[in-house]
């Protein structure tokens, strides 16, 4: 056959794989083909959802497992030998892969990334592949290992699971930058990844690595909470075994351990003699990894960075999803420049992190209330004169009609989706979120009523709510269902099926908002969670216009006094950021104080009622693929959306119509913001989708899909047919009319009702002539549906 007659694959087999053996490439070991590396963005219109292309290269060489080195584009023998490099490249920068190869079966072109002169792009034939050694050893030089030591240090291999799971590609450079990082003497790393990517795993395999070699032989990690220590050290640390790892409790100190996990303040206390981490030397550890390093440690005046001073001579890995960075505190100024990042906007891209719609309401008290003359609250105390707003509501005064809207809206967008969706309430302090869940009660008082936890105050001066953590993280328990907090759930806590987000905090940093929004960013498919919900009280999504904001919304839902709570069926995407002063979570605002002399103190909150609340008119606004705040409708945003497609409608109709799947198309679209289905609830249920593109974009008169079905049968086309034949393509004709196009051009077609009722597959194809006859006529039938030529 001539080369020019061989698809991709051929090439592949026949040309780029035998090249790759006669250079030295074992094929079991070293080279994967087709390698997915990311799954997909998740593209959701109403209740249904599809995902978006998945990142495919078509090789990835290693030098050992996990160590990927080179990159290969294989295209056709009819293309030009380094077609595809632009592609390469770009796939080579998301995979930090130095070396990058595009081939078409004649030779290749060798494009070196670690070049900064000289020839940086030429053509090799294909006796000319480099080795592995070849490669690596250039490798070593551009990232300066030099020493045996350093160069053991980065081919030390990874923990191999049996059950099969290797890191993600973004894990596996955190893991691979941060070794080369201890193997060149840096003993100061951050890592930045995003909330629900994987931190505490990838932070697992860099100490594994480094423990194996000998290199950190005891290792201390250090975190916040209780309970993502246990989760730690039971979940991913378990291969490492129990006989060598300890959690820290009660201050007491067993120095027979190599690998040891501890809270801060479980070391640290007020009484200098008590401080249990000057027990251990300090250079006992060679390794402290320091997990949400944002919190406490990037203090410079912290108790936490007190225990990091203390063991100054280990290395220091922080983990982090949002790093700080004010004029008090800043995690660059300690670690230095992350040694990568993998930021919530890349993850929602690439489909590992789940995307989000907002839902903004505003009530009528929001932009300002003045209490009248000499009004008091319900504690009988004199509520001082001033405009109080958003600013102030639950902080220094309670409205409880507002309390009570707030709780009747969430109740409502549960009762229209899901009352069994996993919700947090982020509330100002711990007395706000007592009086959210008494309301929130009261509003679902049937289920309540049946199941008492089926919405509890989780703070951390709740004993009861603390026990009841366990129970709302696990994914297999119904209850609670709705949790009210502060402080407590912001950060670290791992909560897999939390849908639904309410901010009825006053968020202002980045920082802080990025960790709530972390709360509900896993994705968990099997169990039906591909997005979540936010609903935002506060003017917090403001924060979606900041510069240092990486995950923007797609769409934002604001309704209108009568309009449902829940948006139209739409898609949306991701947001971050806020915090304010940090309230701790003993904090209990309530009754004036007396002080030492009997004087009364300032009233810390007022407590106000029968005061009108209602919600206002607002609107609906959209952020872009590019960030940017979109205030017009979902169809003239959609309209410019598709004319950046399409320039013309006779560009789409040519599209449209080469188009041997519609359903790559309008999935290509969704990808850039057009949702179809969303489209249609505004303009028509029963329009065809090439009929709602060429009437929102190019303003051509629409046709319903009957209509277009009625008009086939009109024509009588079907007479050229066998008997058989026809019954088949009226049955596909029903079809279309019921469902649109993409349900007839399914493989699957004629296995479903009626068709499977008149034969097998291959029958009802028989009676067409061949396979490509078949073909051929439900092509035919598509160009009668939408009238091609006539």
């Amino acid at each position: 056959m001539n080369k020019k007659e061989l698809s991709e694959r051929d090439i592949c087999s026949k040309y780029i794989n035998p090249a790759l053996v006669k250079a030295g490439w074992s094929m079991k070991r070293q080279v994967r083909e087709e390698v997915s590396f990311t799954d997909g963005r998740i593209i959701v219109q109403g209740k249904l959802y599809t995902r978006g292309k998945s990142k495919r290269a078509d090789y990835i060489l290693y030098y050992k497992s996990n160590l990927p080195i080179a990159i290969i584009e294989a295209k056709d023998n009819r293309k030009p030998v380094g077609s595809g490099m632009q592609q390469a490249l770009e796939y080579s920068e998301i995979l930090q892969i130095p070396f990058v190869f595009t081939s078409n079966g004649d030779s290749f072109v060798f494009h070196d990334r670690t070049t900064t002169e000289g020839v940086l792009e030429q053509e090799l034939s294909l006796d000319e592949f480099p080795s592995p050694e070849q490669l690596w050893d250039k490798y070593l030089r551009y990232t300066e290992i030099e020493t045996p030591e350093a160069k053991e240090i980065i081919e030390t291999d990874y923990f191999v699971d049996d059950s099969g799971m290797s890191p993600r590609y973004y894990q596996q450079n955190a893991v691979n930058r941060t070794i080369e990082a201890v193997a060149k003497g840096q003993d100061r790393i951050i890592l930045v990844m995003a909330t629900g990517t994987g931190k505490t795993y990838t932070a697992f395999n860099i100490i594994w690595r480094l423990w194996k070699t000998g290199v950190k032989k005891r290792i201390l990690f250090l975190a916040d909470r209780n309970a993502l220590l246990t989760q730690t050290k039971n979940g991913d640390f378990s291969p490492f075994g129990n006989d060598i790892m300890t959690i820290i409790k009660n201050r007491k100190i067993d120095k027979s351990y190599q690998i040891y996990f501890a809270l801060y303040q479980g070391l640290t206390s007020n009484d200098e003699e008590k401080n249990a981490y000057k027990e251990f030397s300090p250079d006992f550890f060679d390794l402290v990894v320091i997990d949400e390093c944002h919190r406490g440690s990037a203090a410079e005046a912290s108790a936490w960075r007190d225990v990091l001073t203390y063991f100054k001579s280990a290395t220091h890995v922080g983990l982090t999803a949002t790093p700080k960075e004010t004029k008090d505190v800043s995690n660059m100024e300690y670690f230095g420049e992350p040694a990568y990042t993998y930021s919530l906007k890349q993850g929602i891209e690439d489909g590992f992190l789940a995307p989000y719609k907002v839902v903004r309401i505003t009530t009528s008290v929001d932009d300002g209330w003045r209490p009248t003359a000499g009004l008091l609250d319900k504690y009988g105390n004199e509520v001082k004169d001033r405009i109080y707003n958003l600013k102030d509501y639950d902080k220094t005064l309670a409205i409880d009609e507002r309390t009570e809207i707030v709780a009747k809206k969430i109740t409502e967008y549960l009762k229209a989706t899901d009352r069994f969706a996993k919700t947090i309430v982020f509330c100002t302090d711990i007395d706000h979120a007592n009086r959210m869940r008494q309301a929130l009660i009261n509003e679902n008082a049937d289920l309540v009523a049946k199941n008492w936890n089926y919405c509890v105050k989780i703070t951390g001066d709740d004993e009861v709510g603390k026990q009841e953590l366990d129970n709302f993280t696990d994914v297999e328990e119904r209850f609670p269902v709705i949790a009210t907090t502060s402080k407590m759930l912001t950060t670290g806590i791992d909560t897999k099926m939390v849908k639904f987000i309410v901010l009825e905090s006053n968020i202002q940093s980045v920082t802080e908002f990025k960790q709530i929004i972390g709360r509900g960013t896993r994705i968990r498919e099997a169990e039906g969670k591909v997005f979540f919900t936010i609903m935002d009280f506060r003017k917090a999504t403001n924060i979606f216009a900041r510069p240092d904001f990486d995950g923007d919304p797609v769409q934002i839902y604001e309704p209108k006094p009568k309009e449902p709570v829940v948006p139209p069926d739409e898609f949306d995407t991701a947001q971050t950021g806020s915090e304010d002063p940090e309230i701790p979570d003993n904090f209990k605002p309530t009754k004036p104080n007396i002080d030492i002399d009997g004087a009364e103190n300032e009233i810390k909150k007022y407590y106000v009622n029968q005061i009108p609340v209602s919600i206002i008119h607002e609107r609906v606004q959209y952020y872009g693929k590019d960030g940017k705040l979109i205030t017009e409708s979902l169809k003239d945003y959609s309209k410019k959306n598709i004319e950046k497609e399409f320039a013309s409608l006779d560009d789409f109709l040519q599209k449209w119509n080469a188009s041997e799947k519609k359903e790559e198309l309008i999935r290509e679209l969704a990808e850039y913001g057009v949702l179809l289905e969303a489209l249609r609830e505004e303009v028509g249920k029963d329009l065809d989708d090439f009929d709602l593109i060429c009437h929102i974009a190019f303003d051509q008169p629409p046709l319903t899909r009957q209509e277009r079905a009625n008009n086939v049968r009109k024509r009588n086309y079907f007479g050229k047919y066998s008997e058989t034949a026809q019954k088949v393509l009226n049955s596909l004709l029903d079809k279309y009319e019921q469902e649109g196009i993409v349900s007839i051009e399914r493989g699957s077609i004629l296995k479903v009702k009626p068709l499977n009722q008149m034969g097998s597959p291959v029958e009802l194809v028989r009676a067409f002539g061949k396979p490509k006859d078949f073909e051929q006529a439900l092509k035919d039938l598509e160009n009668e549906i939408y009238n091609v030529g006539a």
